[in-house]
């Protein structure tokens, strides 16, 4: 076929869980049930951190913005999903694609950030103590989430706007049960070398940035428990980083395995287990994570609860 006699392709069929039929109705279930859960927790979370004056501090302000990105990132792909169960074509068009990958990676790059925001107002509540309010003012906070919601905001639109660069005109199917970057480029009918190259600096450029100050916070945190005296501090310290940490581990290890481990190169489904748990078993655990072990936001349901 010669290049003028090329057909471009301007939609996708994402294939999915297809290959696995007799599991439809459970596996539409399923996922429902984790979407409903994880709306109505990161939601409540946010609207309980927004109604609650004692839940004013920085903390709880991080928190309950990553609890809205975690609800962007579920939102961004389960209803496509869901609708693709009983669906007979499972068709996506090229600027559905592009939005849904966009809305996915906003809430995922503002997530790093914020994660990474979170770790130093660990570090600035155990080894700064006594200047916490001058160090972690509300100006501060409020830039380190402005921050986090610019560069959300223009990691997806670098990479989307490269993906204009590119021509389908090959097999259409993409197997998998959303858009990622990856899948399309084994699409392309045009050498996709330098959208891969972008995708590698600027995706490492957030991951090392913010992961260095998770771990740089974190070395300055362990030092300070290790120093203290009184036993019952070590614990208190240790319980009040305990939520963040177990998150962050989730979060960077999900990201490792999905795009820089041994599996992330699978054309197959392999990668589709570990895709399930970056994308919508993260988001559902967050609020559990946070709310569970947090004395605070116990007291605070109870409270509202007792009321209602």
């Amino acid at each position: 076929m010669t290049e003028d006699n090329h057909s471009w392709t301007t939609e996708f069929i994402l294939i999915g869980f297809s290959n696995h039929p007799e599991l439809r109705t459970i596996l539409f279930l399923v996922f429902l049930t984790i979407y409903l859960i994880t709306m109505v927790g990161n939601l409540g979370l946010v609207a309980l951190i927004f109604t609650e004056p004692r839940l004013h501090t920085p903390m709880y302000i991080f928190l309950g913005n990553l609890a809205l990105m975690d609800s962007c990132c579920s939102s961004a792909i389960t209803p496509k999903m869901l609708q693709n169960f009983f669906s007979k074509d499972r068709v996506i068009s090229l600027y559905e694609c592009m939005a849904q990958f966009y809305f996915l990676c906003f809430a995922e790059t503002a997530d790093s950030f914020l994660l990474a925001a979170m770790a130093y107002d660990r570090y600035v509540a155990i080894c700064n103590p006594l200047q916490y309010h001058t160090m972690m003012s509300k100006k501060l906070c409020l830039q380190k989430t402005t921050g986090a919601y610019i560069a959300g905001n223009m990691h997806p639109m670098i990479h989307t706007g490269f993906l204009f660069r590119l021509a389908f005109c090959r097999f259409n199917q993409i197997n998998h049960f959303f858009c990622d970057l990856i899948p399309l480029f084994r699409l392309s009918c045009v050498d996709p070398s330098i959208n891969q190259l972008m995708v590698f600096i600027f995706g490492a450029s957030v991951t090392i940035f913010t992961i260095t100050i998770i771990i740089i916070s974190y070395l300055f945190i362990l030092f300070t428990i290790f120093t203290m005296r009184s036993n019952k501090g070590r614990g208190k310290a240790l319980s009040t980083c305990a939520s963040h940490f177990l998150s962050v581990s989730i979060f960077y290890g999900s990201l490792f395995f999905m795009y820089i481990g041994p599996n992330s190169r699978n054309e197959g489904d392999k990668d589709i287990p570990v895709a399930i748990f970056y994308t919508l078993v993260i988001p559902l655990l967050n609020p559990f994570i946070y709310s569970l072990r947090n004395k605070e936001v116990i007291n605070v349901t109870k409270k509202i609860m007792k009321i209602s």
